[in-house]
């Protein structure tokens, strides 16, 4: 694992981001509150629509002045305000739009009147239309064998399947909106290079920070709840031996692959 500089720190991501110099950052990777009214130990994600939105805007334009031209801004966002936040990145912003990602995840809150809710949106913005992305570095096993395909591997698309970090797994750490590793390790890998910059806003349970640490890359970090940053710092700290969430896709092998490029089975 090369060796790369990881900083975090308690501070309101307005103030924080202000601080980064201008042009300096590669990718940034945000999970604000979405205002529903969660707890977050020392505040309550609780805004009027306004005041949200100003927040919102605040954090953005110091996001997007941090940015390199190129840099990317990836935003989870649930489905109260995710329609004004395309629009501030795209008219108030100015900022390339690049894609909508749906999370699919298999477990959620139940409903009795109307569709439960089994997804999350990931906005993915760059500052300007040149941005990285390492195709190589995320794709997914071929589904079939097709002599058009490129059997190095298929683009993952915009529709990620990644089951939650499930409260009885070891690796559920005490925060409320934990984000799984390897989807965060797609965004990751697909939107900087080795040694690059990536800032988390809001560091929450310090996936993120982590998850740079793992491939390479430099990250900075900040959180309004000083619990949060001692626990970004302790899985910074804590031994690597594998993601705790993965594609699905990932462990298929292509049908229809022919005999002569089959591995062949110990067992027969």
């Amino acid at each position: 694992m090369m060796n790369t500089t990881h900083i975090c720190r308690v501070g309101d991501a307005v103030a924080e981001l202000s601080r980064l110099p201008e042009n300096s950052v590669d990718l940034i990777v945000a999970d604000p509150p979405y205002n529903l009214g969660k707890n977050y130990g020392n505040n309550i994600d609780l805004k009027d629509r306004q005041e949200y939105q100003e927040f919102s805007r605040n954090w953005l334009q110091q996001a997007h002045r941090a940015l390199k031209p190129g840099g990317s801004l990836y935003c989870f966002m649930g489905v109260k305000f995710i329609a004004r936040l395309y629009i501030l990145l795209e008219e108030e912003l100015a900022m390339t739009p690049q894609g909508w990602i749906t999370w699919h995840y298999t477990q959620g809150m139940g409903r009795k009147r109307g569709f439960s809710p089994r997804h999350e949106d990931i906005l993915w913005f760059s500052k300007g239309p040149d941005a990285t992305f390492n195709l190589d570095d995320v794709r997914v096993p071929q589904k079939y064998f097709r002599k058009r395909n490129n059997m190095a591997g298929a683009n993952p698309g915009d529709v990620w399947q990644f089951s939650h970090v499930h409260y009885c797994a070891a690796e559920r750490q005490p925060h409320p909106t934990q984000k799984p590793e390897a989807l965060i390790e797609r965004i990751i890998a697909a939107s900087s290079d080795p040694g690059d910059l990536v800032v988390d806003p809001f560091v929450g349970s310090g996936t993120t920070a982590r998850v740079a640490r793992i491939l390479g890359r430099n990250s900075t970090s900040f959180d309004i709840n000083p619990d949060y940053v001692a626990m970004t710092e302790q899985r910074l700290a804590a031994p690597f031996d594998g993601f705790d969430s993965i594609d699905p896709r990932k462990e298929r092998a292509p049908k229809d692959l022919p005999a002569s490029e089959r591995v062949p089975d110990p067992a027969e």
